[in-house]
Formats: C-alpha cells, structure tokens, sequence
C-alpha cells in the first residue's frame, strides 16, 4: 500500500502572511522608484505621463565595472517587449496585467502548496509594483543596469526581482516536487 503525502489546507493565517508580504513587496518597489525619481527630478511625481516627466540631464551613475543606475521608462512588459504598440499601448497593457494578476492570485488562493504560495505571492506582488507605475504614469521605472564588456542586461527594478525569483522558485518546486 502507497503512502499518500498530505496537504496541509489553505489557512487564513497563511493567506495573510501573502497579502502582506505583497504589500511590502509593493512598498518597497515604489520606494526605490521613488526615491530614484526624486533623484533624478528633485520631485516625486504622484502621477502623469511618463515621457513628460524628464529628468535633470540625463546622469548614469557607475556603481561598480559592472552595474550602473541608469533612468529608462519602459513603456512594453518584461525586457521591454511589445513596447512599441503604439498609442493603446498602456491602457492594453493595464488590462492584461490585471487579468494575469487576477489568473495568478487565484492560483494563489486556491494553493494549498507552501512553497508554491511563495512563488505566486512573489510574481502577484512584483506584478502589481509594476502595474502602479503603468496607472501611474503608463510605463514603469527601470534603473537598475547590469553590464559586462559592452553587454547589458535590460534595465529592472525591484518589483522585476520579485516576479523573476518567483518563476525561478515556482520552477524549481515543480522540478523537485516531480521527482
């Protein structure tokens, strides 16, 4: 006879633990982005367009041979992908990140895997830093730059983190839970 491996149920307490580490998630993402765009424009801009929102002259600060704080606006998704759709652009962009939110969080809901739960609340927090910046301003902050003899990595932030930490672990749960 097979042993079968028991699931701990959804809590309340668990889910808490979730929504309020999205939160932080959300926090911290738009602290440093602020933080940068005050930086950069001597204002926290609360919301507007975000190519009317210009910077002081454009500063790269050099951290290390490698990584740089550079100032991008990126208008498309994850390495500036359908970046260039044009006018519609950032309200479609709105609406199909909030249906792959809705899609995650309730994934996230229905969860009843701890390491799972991490993943997601690591990608829906991420996801939701970045969708404040397009209602906010209709592209999302990018400044962290990473280079290594003339490559560069695309520009991220902080929320980019979260949403690829949390694929990298929901991968590796999958992985490891399969064998």
């Amino acid at each position: 006879m097979t042993e079968t491996k028991r699931i701990k149920p959804i809590n309340d307490k668990s889910m808490l633990y979730a929504l309020c580490s999205m939160l932080l998630i959300i926090a911290v993402d738009q602290i440093t982005k602020g933080y940068f765009l005050y930086l950069l424009t001597g204002g926290i801009p609360l919301y507007g367009r975000a190519f009317d929102i210009v910077p002081f002259p454009f500063l790269m600060s050099r951290v290390t041979s490698f990584f740089n704080f550079v100032f991008t606006w990126n208008p498309g998704t994850s390495f500036s992908l359908f970046r260039n759709l044009g006018e519609a652009a950032p309200l479609a962009l709105i609406v199909i990140t909030g249906v792959i939110i809705g899609f995650f969080a309730h994934m996230l809901y229905k969860s009843k895997d701890r390491w799972e739960r991490v993943a997601l609340t690591l990608i829906v927090g991420g996801a939701l830093g970045n969708l404040v910046d397009r209602i906010r301003f209709g592209a999302v902050v990018d400044f962290l730059d990473f280079h290594y003899a003339g490559w560069h990595w695309p520009a991220f932030n902080f929320a980019d983190i979260c949403i690829t930490a949390g694929v990298m672990v929901f991968i590796a749960h999958w992985i490891f839970r399969k064998k």
